[in-house]
């Protein structure tokens, strides 16, 4: 389910879009205003959240781009195997496995609690508590 959606200009520096259905994280922005009869023209770097893929795009002020639904959810690690975390949700008490990321490499054991993004169906482990 998309949260809103937003035009070009709208979107800021941190903010999530949906691009070709994969969530990305705007990185820059710049705006610039064209001539007399001109329209405005978004340029901006967003990165994959999943896959820390850079995408470059410049597109018309007036475009339009989804903005994901993303929930927040804490959970508790119960093993570790190479780089993939076994979790237990802490409210639903759902188990699920997740890849570590690279930044979260030696600090994810077991027993430690972590936050995870569920971003429109996809689980994302974001950081340690």
């Amino acid at each position: 389910m998309v949260a809103r959606v937003i035009e070009a200009t709208e979107m800021r520096v941190g903010t999530y879009l949906l691009l070709d259905n994969v969530a990305h994280q705007v990185k820059k922005m710049d705006v610039s205003k064209t001539g007399k009869h001109g329209h405005a023209k978004v340029r901006f770097e967003a990165t994959s959240a999943f896959s820390g893929k850079k995408k470059v795009m410049v597109v018309p002020g007036h475009d339009k781009f989804e903005v994901p639904m993303i929930e927040k959810r804490a959970a508790q690690v119960l093993s570790v195997s190479d780089n993939v975390a076994s979790l237990m949700d802490n409210e639903s008490f759902e188990n699920l496995d997740l890849d570590i990321p690279e930044e979260l490499q030696g600090s994810v054991s077991d027993g430690v609690s972590v936050e995870y993004w569920d971003i429109e169906g996809n689980k994302l482990l974001k950081k340690v508590l």
